[in-house]
């Protein structure tokens, strides 16, 4: 319970005051124990962040369980990513201080490896959905389209979850747009 406490916040440090003026002392200050104290449950800051990079993985890859019961197979492509988007908008809104935690995965060596994580889960679970919409290409195309994928939805999410109302709704109903166009392409060259 109170690793989740200090995880939870350590996420409201990391939005209040960002990732270098975070350190220990400061987590420890706003959870209410000793430094000391925190330390027998986390060595340093970036295992905070791990945790909470990890915390977030789950949820990520949770969101990707769900798309895999969805009836992919009959659902017309509007729909479907109308409904991916706003799975994943809701994975990028719970988490506290997204855009700064996603930073540090890709930029602190000790985080790296679950930026590599969170990738590699989202292109091959993607290249798999991609299929059962009747993509018919290779794997190894189908991983390109993941990648794609997740690099222009992860992008724009991070843009759309500090926008409010009117101007988050068109962000959004562009990038389904674009990921429709996309998809369209192959899979009409398939039919």
């Amino acid at each position: 319970m109170r690793s989740k406490q200090i995880i939870d916040i350590t996420g409201e440090l990391l939005e209040r005051v960002g990732l270098d003026d975070l350190n220990t002392i400061l987590i420890a200050k706003e959870v209410g124990i000793s430094v000391g104290s925190l330390y027998h449950y986390f060595p340093n800051k970036h295992a905070i962040l791990y945790a909470m990079g990890s915390r977030w993985l789950e949820t990520v890859e949770a969101a990707l369980d769900e798309i895999d019961r969805w009836p992919v197979e009959t659902l017309p492509m509007a729909t479907l990513v109308e409904q991916m988007l706003a799975l994943k908008l809701k994975t990028y809104k719970q988490q506290k201080a997204i855009l700064t935690l996603v930073q540090a995965m890709f930029s602190v060596p000790e985080l790296r490896e679950l930026d590599e994580q969170h990738d590699e889960l989202e292109i091959s679970r993607m290249a798999a959905v991609f299929k059962r919409m009747g993509i018919n290409r290779h794997l190894k195309e189908r991983q390109r389209l993941g990648r794609l994928y997740l690099e222009v939805t992860h992008s724009v999410m991070l843009v759309v979850v500090n926008q409010k109302g009117e101007r988050a709704k068109r962000t959004l109903a562009d990038l389904n747009m674009i990921i429709c166009n996309l998809l369209r392409q192959y899979s009409e060259a398939d039919d």
